[in-house]
């Protein structure tokens, strides 16, 4: 509470008075101001991320739907997908590097599940199950997301592409070839695991596959099935 004397004049008093509340009422003006200025520019960065998450999810959308439907996926452009996801060049380099990169994160989105399942997932995938069987589950699992996304792990894996460059030094692959030879020596000590692992892995590899499929005419479930065998025979040879 603001005192002041008594004996002071009746004039001074007010004025003393008078000026403490100009103050105070200058000093909360300027807090809520603050305040205010604050939480606008909060709802301002909110919206950014919100714009930010919406256009990431809509370039996904349209590069996945593209590669999907192109009948040649190496000739769909960064001009094609800024286009169907309605966002500009700009946004699209800013947001993922190069063509390349986006690639590789709308595979990321399309192997996400699978990710999942092997890292944290019940059997046959996950780590509760004894090797040569998750083995053969991580291997089948992998040829099941590349049959139904053929257009775009061709275009991932190709020779024509930088990403065929950096395939055996990428981070999907590194991992998944990591658990693989772990698993194979858990299985049986061998000084092999590491070029096994990089055979399984051949043979699901995307050109492999597409061939399989559009030239020599197989069914997926047939593809699957021989890739099966092949795993199992190749772990009994160990």
């Amino acid at each position: 509470m603001i005192r002041v004397a008594e004996s002071a004049p009746r004039f001074y008093r007010w004025w003393t008075l008078y000026g403490l509340r100009v103050r105070l009422a200058i000093g909360l003006s300027r807090y809520n101001t603050d305040w205010q200025s604050e939480w606008q520019e909060d709802q301002v960065e909110q919206h950014e991320r919100a714009d930010a998450a919406r256009n990431r999810q809509a370039v996904l959308k349209a590069a996945d739907e593209l590669f999907a439907d192109a009948a040649d996926p190496g000739a769909v452009t960064m001009d094609d997908i800024a286009r169907v996801a309605g966002v500009g060049k700009g946004t699209l380099f800013r947001r993922f590097g190069d063509r390349t990169n986006l690639i590789r994160e709308v595979y990321a989105a399309r192997i996400a599940s699978l990710r999942s399942q092997i890292e944290t997932g019940p059997s046959p995938l996950g780590p509760s199950t004894l090797p040569a069987e998750r083995i053969e589950a991580i291997i089948d699992g992998i040829a099941r997301v590349k049959l139904a996304n053929l257009n775009l792990m061709t275009v991932l894996e190709s020779s024509n592409s930088r990403a065929a460059e950096s395939l055996f030094s990428s981070p999907n692959y590194k991992g998944v070839h990591s658990l693989l030879t772990d698993l194979i020596t858990q299985y049986k000590k061998t000084t092999r695991a590491s070029w096994i692992a990089h055979v399984l892995l051949g043979a699901v590899r995307a050109d492999l596959l597409c061939h399989l499929i559009q030239v020599e005419k197989m069914t997926s479930r047939q593809v699957r099935s021989h890739v099966a065998t092949f795993v199992a025979s190749t772990l009994a040879s160990v």
